[in-house]
């Protein structure tokens, strides 16, 4: 886990670095990265995500989400992170950034100017406890359903943007 984030202007320019749990505090915008796992059938790999994390602890989101550390590419940081999260790794292509801002019960502010990665991958993942207690195929019909029915279930980024790629994807 990256202990310092790249914080960013509204074009992704890096303007400086700062220690993770500050630039949440602060709520200041910092590079992150969101990938995608899609399987043959058009489903999509959630992950659950660890109930210790420091936000967002026990919900459902995309596969796999961090940050880059200062001085490593945004696609290198999210092979590393798909392989530490969920134990495997596979191409992986950009399609579109997005930014957004929320402030959590916990006083933590998530500003991110996030990188969305896709890839395709038919195994089960390895996971590792720290990061993902649980993972799941879905396709877009039931987790439409789902997020409509119990969107406290998800995260507030993966609710802001999973219609967005599955449209990109052109599983919509």
């Amino acid at each position: 886990m990256a202990t310092e984030l790249i914080l960013v202007d509204e074009q992704d320019q890096q303007i400086g670095v700062e220690e993770k749990l500050l630039a949440h505090q602060r709520g200041l915008l910092h590079r992150a990265l969101t990938v995608f796992i899609f399987n043959a059938k058009g489903e999509l790999m959630l992950q659950k995500r660890a109930s210790g994390k420091y936000h967002s602890g026990g919900l459902w989101t995309n596969t796999c989400c961090s940050h880059p550390s200062p001085g490593e590419e945004t696609l290198t940081a999210s092979h590393r992170r798909l392989k530490e999260e969920m134990g495997f790794d596979c191409e992986l292509t950009e399609i579109f950034p997005y930014t957004y801002k929320v402030k959590f019960e916990n006083g933590l502010t998530e500003h991110e100017y996030g990188h969305i990665f896709v890839g395709h991958y038919d195994e089960a993942p390895i996971l590792n406890k720290d990061e993902a207690e649980d993972w799941r195929y879905v396709g877009l019909q039931e987790l439409r359903t789902d997020v409509a029915k119990y969107p406290e279930k998800y995260t507030f980024w993966f609710r802001l943007i999973f219609e967005k790629v599955f449209a990109f994807q052109g599983l919509s």
